[in-house]
């Protein structure tokens, strides 16, 4: 774990369970595209059901624009800082070349960050 127990960012970034910070979040990796950014029902390690309700999941479509957007600054003010000069043209096919090539992980990074506003970690929630 990079930061100390109980931070979200330990389930965050490598994309675990938000309640143990062990088990798998996602049934594959984000760039399996059988199995698109599927969530698993249940944590293997603490039993956490993953979802509280049907279509729990939409939600994290406001987080995946917010990811989006702030992704699209960032290329911007690279962009800018690279060359010197704006030019719409090459700053959005930039943008649309990064957005295809991270689509999968922001889908995957949006799924574990709206589940981490809904469930915090316990260190007591893995099965003994």
């Amino acid at each position: 774990m990079i930061f100390r127990k109980g931070n979200k960012l330990n389930s965050i970034i490598p994309i675990l369970c938000p309640q143990c910070h062990k088990g798998k979040f996602l049934e594959k990796v984000p760039y399996d595209f059988s199995e698109f950014t599927k969530v698993r029902s249940n944590c293997a390690s603490c039993g956490l059901k993953y979802s509280l309700e049907p279509s729990f999941y939409f939600g994290s479509m406001f987080v995946s624009y917010a990811l989006g957007v702030a992704l699209m600054v960032g290329v911007i003010a690279v962009s800018y800082w690279a060359t010197g000069t704006f030019s719409f043209q090459n700053t959005f096919i930039a943008i649309c070349i990064v957005l295809t090539l991270l689509g999968p992980y922001i889908n995957a990074l949006s799924k574990i960050i709206w589940a981490n506003i809904f469930f915090s970690y316990r260190e007591d929630s893995i099965k003994k």
